[in-house]
């Protein structure tokens, strides 16, 4: 079977089915186990001198591990199921919709139920903030997370199948848990955080034109080019702001903006400022709706891929 098509299957099988309870409850998740390695390293190694030379080397075999165990499956008896199974696991659009509804769902009831919502996938502080900062915490996390848990475990998954898809996941979490700039992980982290930057480049503006051609596709008017770049490039992170600006655009709000991390003040500019600020559980509503849409046109390309291929 060809990589493409067992891509559509782990595709849909993870859109029909997500992260079922009643297998990660008794079983750790693929992610957690990358994790748990992880943590064990930072506690054993992130301590007196050449941090940095520590951490590049705990990157370096983390990717190399995680090439060889895919190359491990590919030789194994019915190589084409085991691919598809695992790659459909390491995919997280069915569980990103759903924690992103959720936070729509409790802000209906009460901010106090937005924000310990919003705080299981945010990083920033929740406890002070209003409805629509928790709206826009939420649209903003289903930018992010559609490129880092769909796009770009798809596109490395099509560049170099299962080796490929591994090796993104593994710098991916290496990311998410030391890749902050921190006092603690500045150095240790400091690889983890650049090869993120790196494998994220093409994804985050392949999520971005993949959602302006939904708007396009909805007839809807597109920005222009320079503007809609430099608009991605306020954001703090050099990827995060394309997913971001074009979700912002299509759904009419305004995204990043000031927050707080441990207490502190930070001040980021807007993303699309001329946007609503005033975001509401409605708008977490549509951004589910444009994952989806987003998806399916990933999909579409896929397809046509596999069909050319």
């Amino acid at each position: 079977m060809s990589t493409p098509m067992i891509l559509l299957g782990a595709l849909f099988l993870d859109a029909l089915f997500g992260e079922p309870r009643v297998i990660w409850s008794r079983l750790p998740h693929p992610a957690v186990l990358i994790g748990r390695a992880i943590g064990w390293a930072d506690r054993r190694f992130n301590k007196g001198a050449a941090r940095r030379l520590k951490g590049t080397a705990l990157v370096a075999v983390l990717v190399l591990a995680s090439l060889a165990l895919g190359a491990v499956v590919n030789a194994l008896p019915g190589s084409d199921l085991w691919t598809l199974l695992i790659a459909a696991i390491l995919l997280a659009q069915r569980s990103l919709c759903q924690h992103v509804a959720q936070v729509a769902d409790a802000l209906r009831l009460s901010t106090g139920n937005g924000r310990r919502k919003v705080a299981m996938i945010v990083g920033r502080d929740t406890s002070a903030i209003d409805g629509p900062a928790i709206a826009r915490g939420a649209i903003e996390s289903a930018a992010e997370n559609l490129s880092d848990g769909v796009i770009a475990p798809a596109f490395w998954f099509l560049i170099g199948g299962l080796p490929g898809l591994l090796a993104y996941k593994a710098i991916n979490t290496a990311d998410s848990m030391i890749g902050y700039l921190t006092p603690r992980h500045s150095d240790f982290g400091w690889a983890a955080a650049r090869l993120d930057d790196l494998v994220n480049w093409i994804p985050a503006r392949l999520t971005a034109a993949l959602t302006l051609s939904v708007m396009a596709l909805q007839r809807r008017p597109l920005p222009g080019f320079t503007a809609f770049r430099a608009d991605a490039g306020k954001h703090r992170s050099p990827n995060a702001g394309w997913p971001e600006a074009a979700f912002a655009r299509a759904l009419g709000v305004a995204l990043a903006g000031p927050r707080s991390y441990s207490g502190e003040k930070k001040h980021f500019p807007f993303v699309n400022p001329d946007g609503r600020r005033e975001a509401t559980a409605r708008d977490i509503d549509a951004a589910v709706t444009l994952l989806w849409q987003t998806w399916g046109m990933a999909v579409a390309v896929i397809v046509l891929i596999a069909c050319l291929a």
